[in-house]
């Protein structure tokens, strides 16, 4: 087949950006010679990769499979240029983690800074997505391993507990609910909440902890980030049920959070790897590191 890296490179930075003016700009081409490397691919292959719309690059089914492959194909020939001296004495190397974005605060810069300290030459990349994308960038072998709180119950991935944390109330410090010590969800209902969408595994694990005990929440906001909810709290337009590691550390000057009771609601999140998948040997550190660093609190 008649495809160079080039090709590779400037499909993965359309799927990326799904955006052809941006991508072309990121690689230094201009917008027509990426579009003919598409096409160029496209037509090798004898698939369809990437729909385009007047507004939107959108991955077709074959694309998304393909782009965890091209970027793999990247990696590999990147660090195939490494000096052999490195390569032999394990000095180098890449590390692609998906993570869910409070995680990635929480968990990762301390491991990462004690990770480049001991091993300089290795890169890092971390993938931020939600839950349900993190575990399938697992399964599909698109990162090494995953942070995430969805994958226990997965035959097909090793799912590692780091903590487990309870959803927390969130809102401002004038409100009437901050001047209680803790609040039931059935409290929640004469106020204005904000959820986060069906497609989130926080929703999930929420809607199933209240359904176990009877309890139907009643949304009056709904949006697709954490962040946003706490946007939302901090405006005053309405409260909200978070995890503990995505509320403000420290003493925030707006927002306060109580603890939620009648039930209290859980979520664990650790790390998720592949089942028969052997990691690199950059990996495998830096998944050990996480471990030792995590397990014992």
């Amino acid at each position: 087949m008649n495809i160079d890296l080039d090709d590779l490179r400037a499909f993965v930075a359309t799927a990326e950006m799904r955006n052809f003016g941006a991508a072309a700009d990121s690689i230094h081409l201009s917008q027509p010679a990426l579009t003919r490397r598409i096409q160029k691919l496209e037509s090798v292959l004898g698939v369809t990769l990437l729909d385009r719309t007047t507004r939107r690059v959108e991955l077709t089914a074959v694309g998304r499979d393909f782009l965890g492959r091209a970027r793999r194909l990247l990696d590999d020939f990147e660090t195939s240029l490494l000096s052999v001296k490195e390569i032999a004495e394990r000095r180098s190397g890449l590390v692609s983690i998906a993570c869910i974005p409070t995680a990635a605060y929480y968990f990762l810069p301390d491991v990462v800074r004690a990770f480049n300290t001991a091993y300089p030459a290795i890169r890092i990349r971390i993938v931020d997505s939600g839950a349900n994308e993190v575990l399938q960038s697992v399964l599909n072998r698109e990162v090494d391993f995953g942070i995430t709180l969805l994958g226990a119950d997965d035959p097909d991935v090793l799912f590692a507990p780091l903590v487990e944390e309870p959803f927390m109330l969130a809102c401002r410090k004038d409100h009437e609910l901050a001047q209680r010590s803790e609040i039931s969800w059935a409290d929640l209902a004469e106020h204005r909440f904000i959820t986060v969408g069906r497609s989130s595994g926080n929703r999930l694990i929420v809607d199933l902890g209240l359904g176990r005990a009877g309890i139907r929440s009643k949304w009056f906001y709904e949006v697709q980030h954490l962040s946003t909810s706490l946007g939302l709290v901090e405006a005053g337009l309405g409260i909200a049920a978070l995890p503990r590691m995505s509320l403000p550390s420290g003493d925030h000057p707006t927002i306060a959070s109580r603890p939620l009771i009648d039930p209290v609601v859980t979520r664990t999140v650790g790390l998720v790897r592949r089942l028969g998948v052997t990691l690199s040997p950059s990996a495998e550190r830096f998944y050990g590191m996480m471990m030792d660093r995590w397990k014992d609190r």
